[in-house]
């Protein structure tokens, strides 16, 4: 975890797709590629989620991890909507999270008055659990996904937690979530990626070596707009 890349969706009016869809059609890629390259290295993270995930995703990794799956074209289709920062060093001094998938039934009431009637659970208990499923329902950020199994359509939603000042190490699902392992948390900084700044025409930077001199001044901004 002492790297990472994030990749920017930028919305086309022409193509009539919001920043949710745009942000779900990623997801969808980048999950059927850590199925494959993935090996529980990469987590991923939201830094300008809200009421929605935001506009930005963050792949935490190392160089290797991160590059074996950049090597790979799953974003195929994706590039007129997304722009690729480098794979970068994460800065000093930050605080961690986790970043977990939360399970929210679809009816609740119906799933725990079934464990009433099993005797697994009191009408007490199977209220308060309806009560705490129904607000997890409205309350969190999710992404629109279809079952690779059966193809069914599901919201896969995705809490991250408050921030803590030590490391917890381990492993990443296929959609690089975990209820325990952490992934660095620092303020959103986008980075453009080399192309980006080539096709804004600033090969000039490049040529001067601007973009590693400036490379730690960038970190501490919350921003960096080219």
């Amino acid at each position: 975890m002492d790297h990472y890349l994030e990749i920017k969706i930028i919305p086309d009016a022409d193509v009539a797709l919001s920043e949710a869809q745009l942000l779900s059609a990623l997801y969808a890629k980048l999950h059927r590629a850590l199925v494959d390259v993935g090996g529980g290295r990469i987590g991923v993270s939201f830094p300008r989620a809200g009421k929605t995930l935001g506009s930005v995703l963050r792949l935490h990794g190392s160089v290797d991890a991160l590059g074996s799956l950049m090597n790979e074209p799953w974003l195929k289709g994706l590039r007129d909507y997304t722009d690729v920062s480098g794979i970068l060093p994460v800065p000093v001094h930050t605080q961690h999270r986790v970043v977990r998938r939360v399970q929210v039934h679809s009816n609740p009431e119906r799933l725990y008055r079934r464990s009433v009637r099993n005797g697994k659970l009191s009408a007490e208990e199977a209220e308060q659990k309806v009560t705490v499923a129904k607000s997890a329902r409205s309350d969190l950020p999710y992404v629109y996904l279809r079952s690779n199994s059966n193809g069914n359509p599901f919201c896969l939603f995705i809490r991250q937690s408050d921030l803590q000042d030590s490391p917890v190490p381990g492993t990443f699902n296929h959609y690089g979530l975990s209820s325990t392992a952490t992934i660095p948390f620092f303020n959103p900084i986008f980075l453009p990626s080399r192309q980006a700044l080539i096709l804004k025409g600033c090969n000039g930077w490049l040529e001067k070596g601007f973009w590693s001199k400036k490379m730690e001044k960038l970190f501490n901004n919350e921003e960096v707009v080219i």
